[in-house]
């Protein structure tokens, strides 16, 4: 099995330092190529790749801007593996990642897998609340990896790996981001591939560093989950729903509260008083548990909207995706 490592690039150079500097401490000791697709970068990472070159088997090549799924695609094209690896380039990888997937897949091979993600030791106190809100058993994190099996884990692109059969018979990424690694998924599935998560191949993944970003990413995960609803409309779960239904059942508690019910706001007084109380045990620290909280209420709130919003133009008014969503897809 070779393996092909492909990252794409977008303005970030120190990020992709990060990156590169985490694949020359890895243990695996049988080659591997590493390709950096730059996807229009003005703040190119051509200089970066460069003081690589004698470390790593990279190579580095700029196109015009068509989004991440496209990137990767072109990546795996030029690619000579015949099993690709795909990062986002703000994650740092464990030196014996390599070593464990070639273990696992070995074992129990299959076409496409994903990994799971931690927060480095090094993150800011804002990167590790935001990683406690997308990894935690008691946010969504708990209530996407409750609603799938392992043996049927929709991998996300920032930690995944693909054949190079699966990737020329599903001809890789669609153009909707976010959202082309769960599309990537069911097409796979549909065409009798299987998939499945490898929790000990896992990333430190930095996200988004501040709370805007981080909302902003969170409201095109919400807008994009009924997009794929409407396309795939047998994969369709109710759990789906919960960040939706947690800041309606929100205002509603509010409401009732102005008319002396206060037994439902309490409930979620309960709640954030949890999520605080796990993220200071987790994180050592309690700054960390309010930083949480904030990222709990902006994760829910940015999804909740975010899905609201894509499923009233979507599903109920029947408008076509690309139509009533443009900021959810990339031209090609």
């Amino acid at each position: 099995m070779h393996f092909s490592i492909v990252v794409p690039v977008y303005n970030r150079p120190d990020e992709t330092e990060e990156l590169l500097a985490s694949f020359c401490k890895m243990d695996y000791q049988k080659p591997f190529e590493v390709v950096i697709v730059e996807d229009g970068s003005l703040n190119k990472s051509d200089a970066v790749v460069e003081k690589y070159s004698n470390r790593l088997d990279i190579s580095y090549y700029y196109k015009p801007n068509s989004g991440p799924g496209d990137s990767r695609n072109y990546g795996m094209n030029i690619a000579k593996g015949d099993y690709f690896i795909i990062f986002d380039s703000d994650c740092i990888i464990p030196k014996n990642y390599l070593s464990v997937v070639e273990k696992e897949l070995n074992e129990h091979y299959v076409d496409c897998f994903g990994g799971s993600d931690s927060a480095h030791e090094n993150f800011s106190d804002i990167q590790k609340a935001i990683n406690f809100a997308m990894t935690s058993f008691i946010t969504t994190g708990g209530i996407r990896g409750g609603s799938e099996k392992v043996s049927k884990f929709q991998p996300r692109s920032f930690n995944m790996g693909i054949s190079k059969k699966a990737f020329l018979a599903s001809n890789g990424f669609g153009n909707i981001h976010p959202g082309e690694d769960p599309d990537l998924s069911i097409r796979l599935w549909k065409m009798g591939f299987e998939t499945r998560l490898i929790s000990n191949a896992f990333v430190y993944h930095k996200r988004r560093i501040d709370w805007n970003k981080f909302y902003t990413q969170v409201n095109k995960f919400g807008k994009a989950r009924p997009i794929l609803d409407s396309w795939y409309p047998e994969y369709s779960k109710i759990t789906f729903w919960f960040p939706a239904l947690f800041l309606l059942g929100f205002l509603a508690s509010i409401l009732l509260f102005a008319f002396s019910f206060a037994w439902f706001l309490f409930l979620y007084l309960l709640y954030f008083g949890a999520v605080f109380l796990l993220s200071t045990i987790k994180n050592k620290s309690i700054k960390i548990g309010f930083y949480s909280i904030i990222a709990v209420s902006i994760q829910f709130y940015g999804y909740g909207i975010g899905f609201l919003k894509s499923f009233t133009k979507v599903r109920l008014l029947k408008q076509k995706p690309e139509i009533a969503l443009p900021e959810m897809f990339f031209k090609k």
